[in-house]
């Protein structure tokens, strides 16, 4: 027995001193911004409580405004966790793009879109979405006349699980530069954002809604929710 029991404390000792330091390193100088259990921290829109905490995670209904952080962040390491929970209504047709970021055709695709404003404006938005070129396409650069800005906006590789399952997302930003790894996979690697400020709040976005005259979902409706959210300045 007392050789059984020394085999397992050392298994353990092993485990702990294997592991726990990864675990510290991953995490080391990341402070959290949602604490799971409310929006403390958050800003959200005046007279409305789509935005909502459940079961741990940031809940939303695509009927309202965005929800914003109540600090303001400069150059950063972001991680966050975010999913849709599910589609609605109708498909809508997404652009198809060719390796150079040129718009080629287009494509019908489930009704789910959001995004991630790094630095508080809608300039500066990461896309979330069921487009055939994957989460993590700055919008508002996809049609930029420079071919490298252009090229430089679309996602290197499709990453997205499926709707329902969730992703892990780190965005790095620095100056007017922004990496976006999604499921592990880098899918910008420094793009350029020229002219998204240097400094500003971090935006979930509001996208779509619910039509309550029709009681239809608009097209690219953001039923989505976040969780483990944290974030590193530098």
């Amino acid at each position: 027995m007392k050789t059984l029991l020394s085999t397992i404390a050392v298994t353990l000792s092993i485990i702990i001193f294997t592991t726990s330091p990864t675990f510290a390193k991953k995490d080391k100088g990341f402070v959290s911004l949602f604490n799971g259990k409310n929006l403390k921290g958050w800003k959200t829109p005046s007279g409305e409580h789509a935005w909502k905490v459940i079961d741990g995670v940031i809940d939303y209904e695509a009927k309202g405004g965005n929800l914003t952080t109540e600090k303001n962040f400069e150059s950063y390491v972001l991680r966050i966790d975010w999913r849709f929970k599910r589609t609605a209504g109708s498909a809508y047709n997404a652009k198809l793009f060719d390796a150079d970021g040129n718009v080629i055709g287009n494509k019908p695709v489930k009704n789910a879109d959001s995004g991630i404003f790094v630095r508080g404006s809608g300039k500066s938005q990461v896309n979330l979405w069921c487009w055939p070129c994957g989460s993590g396409q700055l919008w508002s650069f996809h049609g930029s006349k420079d071919p490298a800005i252009r090229k430089g906006a679309l996602p290197k590789i499709n990453a997205d699980k499926p709707v329902g399952e969730w992703n892990e997302m780190q965005i790095t930003m620095k100056g007017e530069t922004v990496t976006v790894v999604l499921n592990d996979k880098t899918v910008l690697d420094q793009s350029k954002m020229p002219g998204v400020g240097t400094k500003g709040p971090i935006v979930l976005q509001h996208h779509g809604g619910y039509n309550e005259k029709n009681k239809t979902w608009s097209s690219a409706s953001a039923l989505i929710q976040f969780r483990d959210i944290k974030i590193k300045e530098l």
